[in-house]
């Protein structure tokens, strides 16, 4: 019995799909995405319960874009109620009050992240970016595409998406079973997903330089010279980007 041994094996597993299988629509995703840094438009992340980490982990960090644009929705995270958010991300016509308050547009890209994929909160928020005209990518495991969905008219998440990359994340997530009637623990979506979200990031970053263009992207504030570095995309952007 070796549980972290178990899960190390599990996510590396899931890491070198994704790596193997998944290289040709994280390129594209970033093409998408470069071609709407290089027009001045801004990538919009959205996710629901810890999937909205993914929206953190590109949002005003070292290596991070500057022109992101996260969703918080508080009433989706986990600190306002953990119960009361996977309410929320199961009920139809919310979406439409979160999008409402953000100018998104033809330029920009949308990101949905959701493993599981059938919830309508997140179906729906990728249908109206989608009808404002950004382009819709998103990340999800394809594996749920073989259960029933919660959206009104059956769809899951890939279905609504121009693009939507598979996370390769088993069916309830946790990995290793702890319990004697298989009980699992060990999530490995976080894990999958923030990778995911990063290379995409990092192939707008190459596609960008092929076309003779240095991305925007913070540095540490931890480094020398950091702060006054970044205070230029804190001007370039802090107007258009909500929680800057």
């Amino acid at each position: 019995m070796d549980f972290v041994g178990e899960y190390a094996a599990n996510v590396d597993a899931v890491l070198k799909a994704i790596w193997q299988e998944e290289r040709p629509a994280i390129d594209e995703a970033g093409r998408m995405l470069a071609r709407s840094l290089e027009a001045g438009g801004l990538l919009y992340v959205f996710g629901c319960g810890h999937s909205h980490m993914i929206e953190e982990e590109l949002f005003y960090r070292a290596g991070g874009l500057g022109a992101v644009c996260p969703m918080f929705e508080s009433s989706t995270m986990l600190h306002e109620g953990a119960a009361k958010s996977s309410r929320i991300e199961r009920m139809s016509g919310y979406a439409e009050l979160v999008i409402a308050r953000y100018d998104i547009g033809p330029k920009d890209i949308f990101l949905a992240v959701s493993s599981s994929g059938i919830n309508p909160f997140i179906i729906e928020m990728a249908q109206l970016a989608g009808a404002k005209g950004a382009r819709v990518v998103g990340i999800s495991a394809f594996g749920y595409r073989q259960k029933p969905s919660r959206h009104k008219d059956g769809l899951h998440l890939p279905d609504v998406c121009g693009l939507c990359i598979d996370n390769h994340v088993p069916v309830g997530d946790a990995s290793v079973a702890v319990c004697k009637d298989g009980t699992r623990a060990g999530p490995v979506s976080s894990i999958a997903s923030l990778a995911i979200a990063d290379a995409v990031v990092l192939a707008a970053c190459q596609e960008l330089r092929l076309r003779g263009i240095d991305p925007e992207v913070f540095r540490s504030g931890n480094c020398d010279g950091g702060d006054a570095y970044n205070g230029r995309l804190l001007r370039r952007f802090g107007a258009r980007v909500r929680s800057l």
